[in-house]
């Protein structure tokens, strides 16, 4: 049987709320604002931290569009984790998974963020609601027991419509896997195609053990680099989950040292896609945003 899922309702059209010189806002009942999330990169692979408005370069199918409202301080994000809870991630991997995930939400995020877990196997399970406590999180993931199989792209779908509802500004997902989707009902197309209608940027965190696994088990970077490259998110690759710390502890660094850019679309709100494309005018600075979006109007209660 097909599992159903809430509709997804986010839209990329979001007030922002955002000053034009730096300072980061609540959000705004606008709809025409298009909100986007950027990392700048170096050519050594270092973020690059306090670049001004005029660092960036935004176009919307094509055409260069006036950057209206920016800011390179933290703003807050709801962030949602997806962990793995199928069979491989018995004994000391999931241990670690947790201890990993409880340090990078309590420790490495602000106390302005907020969180919720997703576990899944063969299904997802939503473990908590969004919250700011830590006692909320670890009595959830205590009682955990890794068994089944894994059903990543049902997760996801299970997360994204969670975002509607979030109370921060940001939106992000987190996904720490160790191996392929075998038991989604969804498709990995319907995961793009969702993302495409969020604000959501995906980070994912594939652990992929030396130790031999039929080849339909071992984790699927490419998909993974599918899901988080049009978001603006990116794919880490380690080898043993006591890796995670160091993993998490770098998505952590790019969530802190992250610009959110606004500007407002010439273009009629009339449900189509939209290209986006956000440049450094640096040319040895790279930007990681997503890249699209569907222009459809919608409004957002305050936060």
């Amino acid at each position: 049987m097909r599992k159903a899922y809430a509709p997804i309702l986010l839209s990329a059209v979001l007030g922002a709320g955002l000053a034009a010189q730096d300072r980061p806002g609540r959000f705004q009942s606008g709809v025409d604002l298009i909100s986007v999330t950027a990392t700048v990169i170096d050519k050594d692979g270092q973020l690059v931290t306090g670049l001004p408005i005029e660092a960036f370069e935004l176009f919307e199918e094509g055409e260069r569009q006036s950057i209206t409202q920016f800011t390179s301080q933290r703003v807050p994000v709801s962030l949602a984790v997806l962990l793995d809870v199928s069979d491989s991630m018995f004994g000391q991997r999931l241990v670690d998974a947790r201890s990993a995930v409880e340090r990078f939400l309590f420790e490495l995020l602000d106390k302005n963020d907020e969180f919720s877990v997703v576990a899944f196997n063969h299904e997802p399970r939503a473990l908590t609601r969004w919250t700011q406590e830590p006692d909320v999180v670890r009595n959830a993931m205590a009682g955990l027991k890794p068994f089944g199989s894994t059903a990543l792209y049902d997760a996801v779908l299970t997360a994204l419509p969670m975002m509607n509802t979030r109370s921060k500004q940001r939106a992000s997902v987190l996904i720490i896997s160790d191996g392929a989707d075998t038991a989604s009902d969804a498709a990995l197309r319907e995961v793009r195609s969702a993302l495409i209608r969020s604000d959501a940027f995906v980070y994912a965190i594939a652990v992929d053990p030396p130790a031999k696994r039929a080849i339909n088990e071992t984790v699927n970077v490419a998909a993974l680099n599918e899901i988080t490259g049009g978001s603006g998110g990116n794919t880490e690759l380690v080898h043993q989950t006591a890796d995670l710390v160091a993993a998490t502890a770098r998505i952590a660094e790019e969530l802190n040292n992250q610009y959110v850019l606004g500007y407002y679309s010439p273009l009629p709100l009339d449900g189509s896609y939209r290209s986006i494309r956000v440049r450094a005018t640096n040319p040895e600075y790279r930007v990681r945003a997503r890249r699209g979006y569907i222009a459809t109007p919608r409004t957002r209660r305050p936060g």
